[in-house]
């Protein structure tokens, strides 16, 4: 499994979601080849299908819709998690859309 963790330097959620992303993957025994990319400006967010930092890409599939990138933004992202808007993903919520997409 191919897992792209895209992030932008200065992003305060980006750390703490690379640390659940890997924990999510070591509790669930999958085999996965994460590559982690620092988006530096606009240009390569759209040419990498950056949808805001931190984003999580499953075999090129967005983690949160399970679809392609569609566009691009160079930005924070914010998730809507059972009706609330967070900017870190949590372990648990990684662990069952990973489940979910592979």
């Amino acid at each position: 499994m191919n897992i792209t963790f895209l992030y932008f330097n200065g992003c305060p959620n980006s750390e703490p979601t690379l640390e659940n992303l890997k924990a999510a993957l070591d509790e669930l025994n999958l085999d996965a080849d994460l590559s982690i990319i620092e988006v530096k400006d606009p240009q390569q967010a759209a040419t990498v299908g950056f949808l805001g930092s931190p984003s999580i890409l499953v075999e090129g599939r967005d983690l949160e819709t399970g679809q392609p990138p569609a566009g691009s933004a160079f930005s924070c992202r914010i998730y809507e998690i059972e009706g609330r808007r967070i900017g870190r993903l949590p372990k648990e919520y990684i662990k069952a859309r990973l489940s979910s997409l592979s």
